[in-house]
């Protein structure tokens, strides 16, 4: 039975192998084709290749254990991995918005809507499909923020191929009909859509990944644990709750206010079962107590109303 970074190792290994037959595939056929949505598209799968190398080596390293100077693990590899990833994409789009606006306003290249050219994204499109939902399957499965930004890249390749299927559409619609030799454009035009919809997840996986370095609590984690401690009967109060992500891992602080008059292993006791109880709501999450004295309420000190007319004795 394979270990959890046995499997994380498989998916990025897989995610390799996927994009170098795709970067290569497209670039054959893009500069056969002359096709600057096909380049685009194998500039991108070529980054995409690189990212998926850098997963690998981050889901290896952030697998260490945790030692004297890292005493909460290497999961912050992670984090580092898909901010690099997001940098990588951001300068693809520089490249492929460039390339666009000189084959639209400077030059013409003339592009060959191939069979060839249909088929490749084609392609492009069932593999990005499988090696996505292989990835996000990993990542779900042992919170890995690297294999599910590798994840997203290829999703995005699923979409920028169906924009690029679109512009060699309206290059074969032109050559058929040459009244509409407008539409020759539509390549370059599908080169920017790719641009765009790259820029748009780059952007939102790149905020993702800095909250992650820059330790952003899970929205309403804190809440939902100071929730779960405070149902326990002997827990007086909840305070001070910390919550902290590195890469796969989650790291949980919690001060409990206890009676006074417990004894030392109650107290232990009670622990554990704070621990247990936010364990079993956020299962693997690493979750320390830290236990403070609290004085029992005396039984007489709730005061009732008093009626009009009659004073406090």
């Amino acid at each position: 039975m394979q270990t959890a970074t046995q499997e994380k190792k498989a998916a990025a290994l897989n995610s390799v192998a996927a994009a170098v037959f795709l970067t290569g595939l497209k670039l054959v056929v893009g500069l056969a084709s002359g096709s600057i949505g096909i380049l685009a598209e194998a500039a991108h799968s070529g980054l995409d290749l690189v990212a998926a190398l850098v997963t690998y080596f981050a889901v290896r390293i952030s697998s260490k254990p945790a030692d004297q100077k890292h005493l909460y693990g290497h999961g912050k590899v992670e984090n580092l991995s898909a901010l690099f990833e997001t940098l990588l994409l951001l300068v693809t789009c520089v490249w492929i918005i460039h390339e666009a606006y000189d084959r639209l306003v400077v030059k013409h290249v003339s592009v060959n809507a191939s069979l060839w050219a249909f088929a490749v994204m084609g392609i492009s499109i069932v593999v990005d499909i499988s090696r996505s939902r292989m990835l996000y399957r990993a990542a779900r499965k042992h919170n890995s923020q690297a294999l599910e930004a590798d994840a997203l890249h290829f999703q995005t390749d699923i979409w920028s191929s169906a924009v690029v299927l679109f512009g060699l559409f309206a290059v074969k619609i032109a050559d058929w009909f040459p009244t509409l030799a407008f539409l020759q454009r539509g390549d370059a035009i599908a080169a920017l859509g790719v641009a765009l919809i790259v820029i748009h997840i780059s952007i939102k996986l790149g905020l993702r990944t800095i909250e992650g370095l820059l330790d952003v609590a899970p929205a309403g984690m804190a809440d939902q644990v100071r929730s779960l401690v405070e149902s326990l009967r002997e827990v007086k109060d909840c305070h001070a709750v910390r919550v902290r992500t590195s890469g796969p891992s989650l790291f949980i602080d919690v001060h409990v206010s206890l009676d006074e008059n417990l004894t030392l292993k109650e107290v232990h006791q009670l622990t554990d079962q704070v621990e247990a109880r936010v364990q079993q709501a956020i299962p693997k999450a690493d979750v320390t107590i830290h236990p403070e004295p609290c004085p029992p309420v005396p039984l007489n000190s709730w005061v009732p109303a008093y009626t009009e007319g009659r004073s406090t004795p």
